[in-house]
C-alpha cells in the first residue's frame, strides 16, 4: 500500500513537472478573457496579452489584481505569474483594474477604451459606496450613466419605468429619502432630457469630470500609526500622500504633495518618508502588515512616476495617440453632423408626410361629400323623372276626357231636334258640356304647362348631377395623384426609404479650411464649457433644494453629516488640498507625530 501510494504521489509530481501551461481568467468590469499561459511567463507577459486584447495603449494607468486573505495584491510585471500567492485553482482569475487615477479625466485619458474602463470602475466604485456621492450629484451622474447606455432621451421610447432594473443611486442615498423609486425615475429623467446631442464618449467624460471632485475619488486609504499609537488613515492619490481621522476620509488633516517626497522606503512595518527640504526631519509611520507596506510603496512609486510624467514633454508614443485621437475626434465630429442633418431631413420628410397624409384625408373626405352629394342629385332627378311621367299621364287622359266631351256634344246635337223641350235640354247640357270641355281643355293646358316645367326640372338635374360627376373625377384624380407625391417628397434624397448605411461615406478629407472651422468649434465649445461649469453648480444647488424636504435627518450617516458641514463652510477637495499644502513640510510633518 506504501509503495502504491508513493508511485501515486510520484505521477502527480511528474504531472506538474509535464505541464507547461496553465488557465487564466481575466476579468474587466464589463467581460472577461481566458488565456493559455506559459509556466514561464511573467506578469509582464500576461498584462501585455490582456492590453493587446483590449486594444488598450494607455496601459500605465491599470495592472492585474488579485485577492490575498483580507486585502488585495497587484501582479509584478517583473516576476512569474506563477510565483505570486495567487491562487492555485485554474483559471487563475484575475481582476483588470485601475491602479493610478489622472489628475484631470478630460486630459489625460485619451483612449475612449481607457476612458469607458475608468467610466464603468468608478461608477461601481460609487454605487457600492466605496466612494462617498452626496444625493444631488449621484441623481446628476447617474442622468449622465443613463445617457451613455441608452443616447437621447425619447418619451416615445423612454417611457415611465424603463429604469426599473436599473442600479443607478447607492442604496445609501435611496434610504436617506421618503421618495418612491418612481419619483427617483422622474428626477433622473428629467436632468437625462437635458442631456440631448451628447455621444456615449461625451457622457461618460461628464461623469468623469463630476466624479473626479469627489472627495473619496482615486484615493487608497489604508490604516496606519503614528509614533504615539494614534490610529490615522493614509490615503494615497495622483497629488499625494494625506493623513485622515478613522471617523472622516472627507476631509485629510494633513497633506504631502508627490513634488515635496524625496525619498520612500520601508522597514518591516515601519515606513518612512523623507521629504525634499533636507531640514525637515524623517516622517516615519507604522502599518499593520509587512504587505500593507509593499502595497503603498507600488502605490507611491507609481503615482510619482505618472506624477513626473505629466509635467514632462508627452512621449512620442503620447504624442501619435493624442493626434489620433484628435483626427479621430474630428471626424467624429463632421460624422455626427452629417448624421444630425440626415436626422433633420427625416424629421422634415416625416413631418412633409404627415401633412401630406392629413390633406389626403381632408381631399378623402370631399371627395365622400362629394359623392353623397351626387347620390342625393341622382335620387332627386329620379323623383322629378317620376312625376314628370305621372303629370305626362294623366294631361293625356285629361285629353281623351276632352274628346269624350265632344263627341257626347256632337252626339247631342244630333238628337236636338227631338224636341223643343228636349232642345232646350240638349241646348242647356250643351252649354254646360261646352263650360266642361273649356274647363277640361283648361286643366288639359295646365297639366301640360306642368309637365314641361317637370321636364325642365328634370333636365337641370341631369345637368347638376353630370357636373356632380365631373368634380367627383377630378378629386379623385387628385386623390390617385397624392401619393405618388407623398412617395417622392417625403424622403429625403440622400435618405432613400430613410435607411442610413454607416458603413459608406466614412472616409474624410480634411482640408486646412475645414480643420480651422473645427479648431473655432472646439474654442467655441470651450467657452459654452465654462457657462455650463456654472449652470452645472445651479443645477446640483437646484436638485438639492428639491429633495431636501423629503430627507430623513435620522438617516443620516456621518459621512453625509462630514460633507454637509464641508459644504456650509464652502470647503471642497481642491481648496483644501491647497490649504493644506501652504503651511511648511516641517509644521506638517510636527503636527503628524503630535496626532
Amino acid at each position: 500500500m506504501a509503495s502504491a501510494l508513493a508511485s501515486r504521489l510520484g505521477l502527480n509530481s511528474l504531472r506538474r513537472k509535464q505541464a507547461k501551461t496553465f488557465n487564466v481568467r481575466i476579468v474587466t468590469m464589463d467581460a472577461e478573457m481566458e488565456f493559455n499561459c506559459e509556466v514561464k511567463w511573467k506578469g509582464k507577459d500576461l498584462f501585455e496579452l490582456a492590453c493587446r486584447t483590449l486594444g488598450l495603449r494607455e496601459s500605465w494607468f491599470f495592472g492585474l489584481q488579485y485577492d490575498v486573505k483580507d486585502t488585495v495584491a497587484w501582479l509584478k510585471m517583473d516576476k512569474k505569474v506563477l510565483d505570486h500567492d495567487v491562487p492555485k485553482e485554474e483559471p487563475i482569475t484575475l481582476n483588470f483594474m485601475a491602479k493610478f487615477y489622472p489628475e484631470n479625466a478630460e486630459e489625460e485619458l485619451v483612449q475612449d477604451i481607457t476612458q469607458h474602463l475608468f467610466f464603468l470602475q468608478v461608477k461601481t466604485k460609487i454605487l457600492e459606496e466605496e466612494i462617498y456621492c452626496p444625493p444631488e450629484a449621484s441623481v446628476l451622474l447617474a442622468s449622465y450613466a443613463v445617457q451613455a447606455k441608452y443616447g437621447d432621451y425619447d418619451h416615445n421610447v423612454h417611457k415611465p419605468g424603463f429604469l426599473a432594473q436599473e442600479e443607478l443611486l447607492p442604496k445609501r442615498v435611496i434610504d436617506l429619502y421618503q421618495m418612491t423609486a418612481e419619483m427617483w425615475e422622474e428626477r433622473i429623467t428629467a436632468c437625462y432630457a437635458e442631456h440631448r446631442g451628447r455621444t456615449r464618449d461625451e457622457a461618460e467624460t461628464e461623469y468623469l469630470k463630476i466624479a473626479q471632485d469627489l472627495e473619496m475619488y482615486g484615493i487608497n486609504y489604508f490604516s496606519i500609526k503614528n509614533k504615539k499609537g494614534t490610529e490615522l488613515l493614509l490615503g494615497v492619490d495622483a497629488l499625494g500622500l494625506h493623513i485622515y481621522d478613522p471617523e472622516n476620509r472627507l476631509t485629510p488633516k494633513i497633506s504631502f504633495p508627490l513634488n515635496e517626497i524625496r525619498n520612500i522606503s520601508y522597514s518591516d512595518k515601519e515606513f518612512a518618508i523623507k521629504p525634499l527640504d533636507k531640514k525637515t526631519d524623517v516622517f516615519k509611520f507604522i502599518s499593520s502588515k509587512l504587505r500593507v507596506n509593499k502595497l503603498i510603496l507600488q502605490l507611491c512609486i507609481g503615482n510619482h512616476d505618472l506624477f513626473i510624467r505629466r509635467r514632462r514633454v508627452d512621449s512620442l508614443e503620447v504624442q501619435q495617440m493624442k493626434s489620433q485621437a484628435r483626427e479621430e475626434k474630428a471626424r467624429k465630429q463632421v460624422e455626427r453632423q452629417r448624421l444630425t442633418r440626415e436626422k433633420h431631413l427625416r424629421e422634415e420628410a416625416e413631418r412633409t408626410r404627415d401633412e401630406l397624409e392629413r390633406r389626403l384625408l381632408h381631399l378623402q373626405d370631399e371627395a365622400q361629400m362629394a359623392n353623397d352629394a351626387l347620390l342625393r342629385s341622382e335620387e332627386t332627378a329620379d323623383l322629378l323623372a317620376e312625376k314628370a311621367q305621372i303629370a305626362e299621364e294623366e294631361a293625356k287622359l285629361l285629353a281623351q276626357k276632352a274628346s269624350e266631351a265632344e263627341q257626347e256634344m256632337q252626339r247631342i246635337k244630333l238628337t236636338a231636334i227631338r224636341s223643343e223641350e228636349e232642345r232646350r235640354l240638349m241646348e242647356q247640357k250643351m252649354l254646360e258640356a261646352e263650360m266642361l270641355a273649356l274647363k277640361m281643355a283648361q286643366e288639359s293646358e295646365r297639366r301640360a304647362k306642368e309637365a314641361d316645367q317637370l321636364k325642365q326640372d328634370l333636365q337641370e338635374a341631369r345637368e347638376s348631377e353630370r357636373r356632380a360627376k365631373h368634380k367627383l373625377l377630378e378629386i379623385t384624380s387628385k386623390s390617385t395623384y397624392m401619393p405618388t407625391n407623398l412617395s417622392a417628397s417625403a424622403m429625403p434624397p440622400d435618405v432613400p426609404g430613410f435607411n442610413f448605411n454607416s458603413t459608406e461615406n466614412l472616409s474624410f478629407d480634411f482640408k486646412d479650411t475645414d480643420m480651422k472651422r473645427l479648431s473655432m468649434e472646439i474654442e467655441k465649445e470651450k467657452v459654452e464649457y465654462m457657462e455650463k461649469s456654472k449652470h452645472l453648480q445651479e443645477q446640483l444647488d437646484e436638485l438639492k433644494t428639491e429633495i431636501d424636504s423629503l430627507k430623513l435627518r435620522e438617516r443620516e450617516t456621518p459621512l453625509d453629516i462630514l460633507h454637509n458641514e464641508n459644504t456650509e463652510k464652502g470647503t471642497s477637495k481642491q481648496s483644501n488640498f491647497k490649504k493644506l499644502t501652504l503651511q511648511s513640510t516641517k509644521s506638517r510633518v510636527a503636527f503628524f507625530e503630535e496626532l
